[in-house]
């Protein structure tokens, strides 16, 4: 069995964190009603919501991008774990600590966990560094 840090690195992680991200991105134009419910429990103002699948969606290009450009999934990680930060912040304001709570803690945890451990460079791509 590979270390979990390796399995971490695996570019379908990426991928499939990519797939999640777009199916929130779809979840988010209109939004669904329980995305509505969750928006509406910390006051986020329904004239600037448009951001949400714009935002996620280019999130799901950037992880989707991992085994070709491991840089771009890699801030994409970064800036996930940063607007999750944003997330967890606004239901504690709120005091919405409940399944909504749990599952951008949860979010948190992995894209953080992502943005530290990175995926595997490309090796395939020359480098453009000439020799010494």
């Amino acid at each position: 069995m590979s270390h979990p840090r390796e399995l971490l690195r695996d570019p379908v992680v990426y991928q499939v964190a990519a797939a999640g991200q777009a199916a929130d991105a779809a979840a988010c134009i209109g939004p669904i009603p329980y995305v509505a419910r969750c928006l509406d429990s910390v006051d986020f103002p329904a004239e600037h919501r448009w951001i949400f699948p714009v935002v996620k969606a280019a999130s799901a290009v950037g992880l989707a991008a991992a085994p070709r450009f491991p840089g771009l999934a890699r801030l994409t990680s970064v800036m996930l774990t940063i607007y999750f930060v944003l997330a967890v912040g606004s239901h504690v304001r709120a005091r919405d600590i409940g399944l909504n709570f749990a599952a951008s803690s949860s979010m948190l945890a992995l894209y953080s966990t992502l943005a530290v451990t990175g995926p595997p460079q490309d090796q395939s791509v020359p480098s453009q560094t000439s020799p010494a």
